[in-house]
């Protein structure tokens, strides 16, 4: 069986708990953990640089107070989160990630922007400090950093599978001309071709797709649409779709994508709004993960006598891990996968038709 160890306490009242999966043996036998060991450790310092001023501080706040309401909720008297100001910028990471390194920082998280984390990457380099980036740059994972944002690769994957579980055989794609648009329709077709569908890009014939992929949001959303001839065409997409805007346009109703269960975060987002008065961004979970996620490693590995384990093999766990979000695991690429629901946009609403898995094992 698999072998569960506590990512979190639950939540008080609430029946949010998050979960750490065990990379070892399902053996029945277990380690003797060392209680004692927490007690006389040093210090565990990890810190979390974020966009605490200039144009981006509401988010950067938001994601602060998350990893603050996760060092509560995990509750480890030996762990020091430090906050650094990047201001949102690579200067200002540059610095922030110095100062952290300074004063004895032995992880990072964050930080937000591509242009932050090269930055960090290049001050970071050959220090064998790690760092768990909140970009959505997947081009930036190696070496030391292991990128933490919400990818499509994974998105992209599960709705083209769902697709075919559901009978459809011939799918358009029309896709934005940017990085996004053309990785996400290039693994679509892939992964779409891998599951016996076929694959067009004639939008104007009416009757030559049975649905359409469309990874694109905001105008470029809107835009597709209008040349999509097959109105009827099941429309299908990644986790951009997991907008209120998107929602609330009519061409909309009944698309499905692929995206992390929004009622797997429910919990966390009650407690945000408990604790401090007002809703986190929803970029605020991917924060709380990190830091829980952080704790429970250096805990685990100074109960054993290692000390934190904040080292590769730990990090990439092939078990993963489970959080607000959902389960989650890094790949030996250092790119975060995850599990996805899918869901359906009806009457200006997002709904979950098909649940999350919550575990990798297949």
């Amino acid at each position: 069986m698999t072998i569960f160890h506590r990512f979190c306490t639950a939540f008080p009242l609430l029946l949010m708990a998050l979960l750490l999966v065990s990379c070892g043996s399902s053996e029945t036998e277990q380690p003797v953990i060392d209680q004692s060991a927490a007690a006389t450790a040093p210090a565990v310092k990890v810190a979390i640089l974020l966009p605490l001023s200039g144009q981006h501080a509401t988010v950067g706040q938001s994601m602060l107070q998350a990893a603050q309401l996760a060092v509560f909720d995990v509750g480890y008297e030996n762990f020091e989160l430090m906050p650094q100001d990047t201001g949102g910028t690579a200067v200002g990471a540059a610095a922030a990630v110095t100062k952290a390194i300074d004063g004895g920082a032995q992880l990072i998280l964050g930080p937000l922007f591509a242009e932050e984390v090269r930055a960090v990457k290049s001050v970071t380099a050959g220090k064998k400090i790690n760092i768990l980036a909140f970009s959505t740059d997947w081009t930036l994972a190696g070496d030391n950093a292991y990128i933490m944002g919400f990818l499509p690769f994974g998105q992209v994957e599960r709705i083209a599978d769902y697709a075919a579980q559901k009978g459809l055989k011939l799918a358009a794609v029309a896709a934005s001309t940017d990085t996004y648009g053309a990785t996400a329709s290039g693994t679509f077709e892939t992964e779409a071709k891998k599951r016996g569908m076929s694959i067009t890009r004639a939008l104007s014939d009416i009757n030559g797709y049975d649905s359409v992929f469309i990874p694109a949001g905001g105008a470029d959303l809107s835009n597709i649409l209008l040349r999509v001839t097959n109105k009827s065409a099941q429309k299908l997409g990644t986790g951009l779709w997991d907008d209120p805007r998107v929602a609330g346009m009519p061409e909309m109703n009944g698309a499905w994508f692929a995206a992390p269960s929004p009622s797997a975060r429910i919990s966390f987002e009650q407690r945000y709004e408990t604790t401090y008065g007002t809703k986190p961004v929803r970029i605020a979970s991917m924060a709380y993960d990190a830091a829980a996620l952080c704790i429970t490693l250096a805990k685990t590995g100074i109960s054993m006598g290692r000390g934190p384990d904040f080292d590769a093999a730990s990090l990439t766990s092939p078990n993963g891990f489970s959080g607000v979000d959902g389960i989650l695991r890094f790949n030996k690429s250092n790119l975060i996968e995850r599990g996805m629901a899918i869901l359906e946009i009806r009457n200006g609403q997002i709904n979950e038709i098909d649940k999350a898995p919550n575990t990798f094992s297949r």
